[in-house]
């Protein structure tokens, strides 16, 4: 089955499940505590190393580090240290990023705010929002060309990354349906991706669906207390960002040959 009928089925048998949806959606808003962004979105990484990258991460809540209180702490702050050591190189780091943002949001919103004029690494981190408000994937692509095209534009040498899709599946505060419809359309939306940036010099997507069993058997972590993985059922925990940038930046380094 294609990307394209996958979708259009999975549009179809949904369409039963969209008030409860509906009803589930706002009861978990409801019962959710609305948790703040975090704080110092600048940082360096000194590893007494001679060379220094720079690196903007771009992105939704979880590159907003959404469930801790400094970036040093988020996905941002493991990524960079993951890279010091991967890369063996002072990694000088800068976050971008908004809570709820859509990649549409981000282009109009975002890029244009970016400060640097020049920069080693880019890191993208979207994907729940675009699938929350149920984007298409023909919007959705065409909205991450259109985020790919605004920073060739701004860094034209700079190899971009993107993050795995978020683990919509995975996240405890969701119940079955909301699982279903929402974690089928991430699937979706991340073959799209994977399609799209196969085409592209200089961009990569790590297209390995997240799953907690894989994280925990690599990394020694118990597999049955979601609070180590969920700061509030939905977004990551200090534990799980630092073991999302860990192997975010061992994809990198897998890409890059210095």
């Amino acid at each position: 089955m294609t990307n394209k009928l996958r979708y259009f089925f999975g549009v179809f048998i949904s369409l039963p499940l969209l008030p409860v949806l509906y009803f589930q959606g706002k009861k978990i808003k409801k019962e959710i505590p609305k948790l703040p962004e975090a704080k110092n979105p600048k940082g360096f990484v000194n590893g007494n190393f001679k060379d220094t990258l720079h690196l903007l991460s771009i992105g939704e809540s979880t590159i907003a580090g959404v469930g801790v209180e400094f970036h040093e702490n988020g996905f941002t702050g493991a990524l960079a240290n993951s890279l010091s050591t991967e890369l063996k190189s002072n990694i000088n780091w800068r976050v971008y990023a908004k809570s709820g943002y859509t990649v549409q949001q981000v282009c109009k919103k975002i890029i244009p705010k970016i400060e640097e004029k020049t920069t080693d690494l880019i890191v993208i981190g979207m994907g729940g929002n675009d699938a929350f408000t149920l984007n298409s994937p023909k919007k959705w692509t065409k909205a991450i060309e259109n985020l790919i095209n605004l920073l060739q534009i701004k860094f034209p040498e700079t190899p971009i990354f993107f993050a795995n899709m978020p683990p919509i599946k995975e996240f405890p505060a969701f119940t079955k349906p909301i699982k279903f419809v929402i974690g089928n359309l991430v699937k979706v939306l991340g073959e799209h991706l994977h399609i799209l940036v196969n085409n592209k010099p200089n961009i990569y997507y790590n297209n390995e669906v997240i799953t907690l069993k894989a994280w925990s058997k690599r990394n020694t972590l118990p597999t049955n207390d979601s609070k180590l993985f969920f700061s509030d059922g939905m977004h990551p925990s200090e534990l799980t960002y630092k073991v999302w940038g860990k192997e975010t930046g061992v994809f990198i380094k897998s890409k890059i040959r210095k």
